[in-house]
């Protein structure tokens, strides 16, 4: 026998004892927690692919406003969809360009590799006038590297079978990296679409969970992180100029290249260091110019740790006013424990910290 909604609400409430409302709320509470950790579990191979679509859409979001409202209403999924094209091309065009080269550099490799195993690789001249260590670095080099016979005794020792295990694994990983890439490009195609209703909906939620100072905590957490972006790419672009600049007046072969690869490399961790060694190593290997190589590499590791440590931290503090030393403690710590997230999400915490501590100060004083 069918029972009609108003009759269970009657017996409902006259048979069911109250319940008080703050067991209420605490309940709700409790609820809402296990399905966001359920929600987070189920979702975990694909937070950091969700968080960069964040840091994204918040970094890029007032250059989509303005781009548009050119086109108006009726750009509404054009608009987001062409922006989140145009940023996939400065991931994926690189990665097709680096790919490109090293297909085109295998036949070169191979064809080095073997003239290696013929004749060995021959000392370079400059090495034996090294002071104190040059004459003992010359044998060293003819005994195990010129000899072709030492060549192929180090090659057998290579175990073929941890090899293929390791392209396995490699091939493995990166297909989980253009998932996750996809997954990121979707959720930031979602994130620009409805990017107004879902700030006012993030505003609400924090304005009925903490109130207005939850609110504004989580105004500076957007802005630290736009400012925290914004900063890391003008650095990137000030190393590329600078360090193309060094690489032209040194005679780093392919400037252009190893410019270029240094401004996207520079987003990376450590990804700048990466290529001054490279370079470094190719001017004193491809051009036997070790005073030059050593040139660079003492510039380059002065320039670096000053851009790292200085240029960009103030970039980032003063667009969100946030003080060098928190902004510092930030970018550092945050990379240690998050990785290239905690770049970004570093600085935001800190800028949430500042932002706490400025309301308990105010409400001290009132």
């Amino acid at each position: 026998m069918l029972v009609s909604e108003g009759n269970v609400s009657r017996h409902a409430d006259t048979g069911a004892p109250s319940v008080d409302a703050g067991v209420q709320a605490a309940a709700r509470v409790a609820v809402g927690a296990v399905v966001v950790a359920a929600a987070a579990c189920v979702a975990s191979e694909f937070l950091a692919a969700l968080v960069w679509a964040a840091i994204i859409a918040i970094a890029t979001w007032p250059l989509y406003n303005r781009l548009a409202a050119i086109g108006g209403k009726r750009s509404q999924i054009l608009a987001p969809l062409c922006f989140t094209l145009v940023l996939a091309c400065f991931v994926i065009v690189p990665t097709m360009l680096l790919a490109r080269q090293i297909a085109e550099g295998s036949g070169a490799l191979l064809a080095s590799l073997n003239a290696l195993g013929l004749n060995g690789i021959a000392a370079p001249p400059w090495l034996s006038r090294l002071p104190h260590a040059g004459q003992l670095l010359d044998q060293w080099w003819r005994e195990n590297l010129s000899d072709p016979n030492a060549l192929v005794v180090w090659l057998r020792r290579v175990n073929l079978e941890s090899l293929a295990t390791w392209a396995g694994s490699l091939g493995g990983a990166m297909l989980r990296r253009v998932l996750e890439l996809l997954t990121m490009l979707l959720a930031l195609f979602i994130a620009l679409r409805d990017g107004a209703w879902l700030a006012v909906r993030c505003r609400v939620l924090v304005r009925n969970l903490l109130g207005m100072q939850g609110e504004n905590l989580l105004i500076a957490f957007a802005d630290a992180i736009r400012a925290t972006a914004n900063g890391t790419v003008a650095a990137s672009l000030v190393k590329g100029g600078v360090f193309w600049l060094a690489f032209v007046i040194t005679g780093v072969p392919h400037p252009l290249l190893f410019g270029a690869t240094m401004a996207l490399f520079s987003i990376v961790p450590f990804g700048a260091w990466i290529v001054l060694i490279a370079s470094a190593a190719c001017l004193l290997v491809v051009n036997a110019a070790p005073w030059a190589s050593a040139g660079l590499g003492v510039f380059g590791s002065a320039a670096l740790l000053i851009m790292d440590h200085l240029i960009q931290p103030a970039l980032i503090g003063g667009a969100v006013r946030l003080p060098f030393l928190l902004v510092l403690i930030g970018m550092i710590g945050g990379m240690r424990s998050l990785g290239l997230l905690g770049l970004f999400i570093g600085p935001a915490i800190m800028a949430a910290l500042l932002t706490i501590g400025r309301e308990w100060i105010h409400a001290g004083d009132s």
